[in-house]
Order: structure tokens, then sequence, then C-alpha cells
């Protein structure tokens, strides 16, 4: 019995779907043996993977999902192709699809590794604003202190506790989105945990 070409080829392919927005398209992406297919609207195009020349993955959490990552891809025949790991659902809803983007980002690398890429892969952002993103944070940190320090001579004692819960929660949070967004580079055969969702 002969093998059916076209099963084989849909076998080979891998797919991933996510809205950025609530009433804008949504990004379908397809790994195929071609390259990159991806559509957007009316939109569309295939990149190649010897043709994809930047990778970055980061951790970009927003107002309705904490917990969301991004994965940027540039080449010179698309415009910038974002993968985000959460899709909107409804007015109040993102949905988490974190099995889903973690398979087709390393599925994405091992492709782009097998076509021998020579595209650069960082992760995290660009170190200006990393900088100046940790100089403020030192800055708030230290203004929080200050704070605690002068309610406490007062004898502030709720105070002391508000300003206490709200400069915790801040530290944690900011720490977080800073030690995942370190400045970095990677292998497409090492990919950074820090830079993708648990799963």
């Amino acid at each position: 019995m002969s093998a059916d070409p076209d099963a084989a080829a849909h076998s080979s392919e891998l797919t991933y779907v996510y809205k950025p927005s609530l009433m804008g398209a949504p990004w379908l992406l397809r790994l195929t043996p071609a390259g990159l297919a991806w559509e957007l609207g009316r939109y569309s195009g295939v990149i190649r993977y010897d043709r994809i020349k930047r990778v970055r993955l980061s951790f970009r959490p927003v107002t309705m999902q904490s917990q969301r990552f991004l994965t940027e891809i540039w080449s010179d025949d698309a415009p910038k192709v974002p993968i985000a790991s959460s899709s909107w659902r409804s007015l109040m809803e993102q949905e988490r699809l974190d099995g889903a983007y973690v398979a087709f980002v390393t599925e994405l690398h091992r492709r782009l590794a097998a076509a021998g890429t020579r595209a650069s892969f960082s992760t995290g952002m660009a170190l200006p604003l990393y900088a100046i993103g940790i100089l403020v944070y030192i800055a708030a940190m230290l203004a929080f202190a200050g704070i605690t320090v002068r309610a406490l001579q007062l004898g502030e004692w709720s105070a002391v506790a508000v300003v206490g819960a709200f400069f915790a929660l801040f530290a944690w949070q900011v720490g977080v989105y800073f030690r995942r967004n370190r400045p970095g580079s990677y292998r497409p055969d090492a990919l950074p945990p820090d830079a993708l969702p648990r799963t």
C-alpha cells in the first residue's frame, strides 16, 4: 500500500492559533516543511526557516494575564511575527495556552536548528531599557523603605502594615518581571526556562 503524500505533509505540520486582541483577527501560525506559514486576517505568507534572522523570547504580562510570554520573529521577507502564550476569550478573560505555546516554540527552534539557521536568539528586554528599569526599580524600593521607616518613627502602625504589604507585593511582581526579562542570548537547542511558561 502506498503512503498518502498529503497525509505525510499534514503530519509534519504543527499549528498554533491565538487572538492578540478581542476584536481583531487571530494569528494562525503553521510550521510546514517549507517554513513558518502565517495568516492574520487577509494577510498571509511563508517565511523560510533559513530566512529568519532574529528570534526573541520574553515575559510580557498584561493587565488581564499576569503569566504571558511572547516570541518575536524577524525576517527580511515578512513583518515581525509575534507569538503570544495567551489568547483573548471574552471581554474579561484571556486564555492561557501554555502547553501548545511551548510545544510550538520548541518545535520552531528545532526546525531552525535543522535548517542551519544563522539567526540570532535573544531573551528579555534590550539592555538600555533593562538598565533604566532596574534603576527605577531600585529607586522605588528605596522610597518605599524610607516611607516605612518614617511611619515607624511616627508610630503609625496601620500605615506601616499597608505600606509594607504593598511594598512586598510590588517587590515580588516587579522582581519576577526583571528576572525573567534579563537580557541574554541562547542556542536554539537550549531554550531558557525563564522565558517560557512552566507546563
